[in-house]
């Protein structure tokens, strides 16, 4: 059996990130959460104000002989702006900031060499803004806002903001997708 890593990503909404690494193979849990604030077991409310410094979060626990941590940095780039500081879309505030929190070394070298490569290959149309620091802190979401997108499909930002993202994700990264 082979041991697992984890990763938690800030990419915007949790709702939108959640939906794409649940649909990833060898990403084996996902589970929304706010991560690097400085409160303690903050609420969605509280994180909401900005006031709190957390961003909201998915926490990916994987098997790196399945997908690489390259290949779920790949796919977290592709699947948001990370040249937009402190927003994604109509998502405005700190807490929709994209970031990068390593559990491990290697994650941060895997994650700082790829947005090196990505700035000198002008990827985007401006430099990648995205944190990449170790992970302080992380706390569970509250039960609603787990597997959001799959229970609420037709809710108005999952239809206009998270499924054309997973679709993205279908289209760019099919090799990656769970079989089914």
């Amino acid at each position: 059996m082979s041991s697992s890593e984890t990763i938690v990503l800030a990419g915007g909404c949790f709702w939108c990130t959640e939906a794409v690494f649940k649909e990833v193979r060898g990403v084996l849990d996902v589970e929304s959460g706010y991560s690097n604030g400085q409160a303690t077991r903050p609420t969605y409310e509280e994180v909401c104000t900005g006031r709190t410094g957390s961003a909201e979060v998915v926490k990916l626990v994987y098997d790196p002989m399945q997908v690489s941590t390259r290949q779920l940095l790949e796919i977290f780039f592709a699947t948001h702006d990370p040249t937009q500081l402190n927003r994604q879309g109509n998502d405005v505030g700190t807490q929709y900031r994209s970031g990068i929190y390593f559990t491990m070394p290697a994650q941060q070298q895997v994650a700082e060499a790829l947005i090196r490569e990505a700035n000198q290959d002008k990827l985007f149309d401006a430099p990648i803004v995205t944190e990449v620091v170790s992970l302080v802190h992380y706390f569970a979401a509250e039960d609603e806002h787990q597997d959001f997108f799959e229970r609420n499909p037709h809710q108005g930002y999952c239809v206009a903001v998270a499924a054309p993202k997973v679709a993205k994700f279908r289209r760019t990264f099919r090799e990656l997708a769970r079989a089914g």
